[in-house]
């Protein structure tokens, strides 16, 4: 009888192994065993993969999700960074009318308010490069060399926002996003120089959304509501909302799969 694709080679009725093709009885002479030969080395068996295939695509599902996902992130986050880019530093090099007082003492703040902003765009603009899988695996030393320019970057930005605000109502809220940024960010450096990837990662992601709340909470800078009448105190209460809102977030999308997970 001979054997066909669905069907495995007749066993011999008296050892219980399958007979090999005299071709492979040849070379099977001497000290190989048929324990050696796999399906694909018998010339007239065809290998139906079809199982395989249909586990190779269910891996790739989940995968791909998250590519689309992180994609769509991505996109919403710059967009949005983009209009805040354009509703507030543009119109406040151009001396909008409603950011006039604030313009003046932007002026005034400018050697402590330069370093604190060039190291924020930094961090800002690195976060997209550091959660790349492909510059992480394809360049392993920019990604760690990246990684240590934007801690050096939270330090300083963190820094001069507290000497910024010293003295000011808002500076309580503002210590407590600068403090929020700095201990992420050293978790996620300690982490990382531990080799505890999964737990760097996760403390990545919490640190760039205290970094995000330097554009989030300027979203509605253009209401002239929520720019003129909140008043200092309510502004720091704000920062603080801003901070915890975007760390508490990013915990529900680091706990999503155990949240939606049911365990019977």
């Amino acid at each position: 009888m001979e054997p066909t694709a669905t069907e495995p080679f007749p066993a011999n009725t008296e050892s219980g192994t399958p007979p090999l093709p005299v071709d492979l009885k040849r070379r099977a002479a001497g000290s190989m065993s048929t324990s050696h030969l796999s399906p694909l080395s018998y010339p007239h068996y065809v290998y139906r993969p079809e199982s395989r295939i249909i586990a190779s695509s269910t891996l790739l599902t989940p995968r791909s999700s998250r590519s689309r996902f992180k994609t769509v992130l991505w996109i919403s986050l710059g967009l949005t960074a983009l209009f805040v880019f354009i509703t507030s530093e543009v119109l406040l090099v151009t001396d909008y009318p409603m950011y006039h007082a604030y313009r003046l003492q932007v002026i005034a703040d400018r050697h402590l308010l330069i370093p604190h902003t060039l190291c924020g765009v930094f961090a800002l603009l690195a976060g997209p490069m550091q959660f790349s899988a492909r510059i992480r695996q394809r360049h392993l030393k920019f990604h760690r060399v990246l990684g240590r320019i934007y801690v050096i970057s939270v330090f300083i930005g963190a820094l001069s926002g507290i000497a910024l605000s010293a003295g000011l109502p808002g500076m309580p809220g503002t210590s407590m996003q600068a403090a929020a940024w700095i201990i992420c960010t050293a978790a996620a450096f300690i982490t990382a120089r531990n080799r505890q990837i999964a737990r760097h990662r996760q403390w990545m992601a919490r640190s760039y959304a205290v970094t995000f709340t330097f554009v989030s909470s300027r979203v509605l800078n253009l209401w002239p509501l929520y720019w003129s009448h909140l008043g200092d105190t309510l502004v720091a209460v704000g920062v603080i909302a801003f901070t915890l809102a975007s760390l508490l977030v990013v915990e529900v999308g680091l706990n999503w799969h155990a949240l939606t997970t049911r365990h019977t």
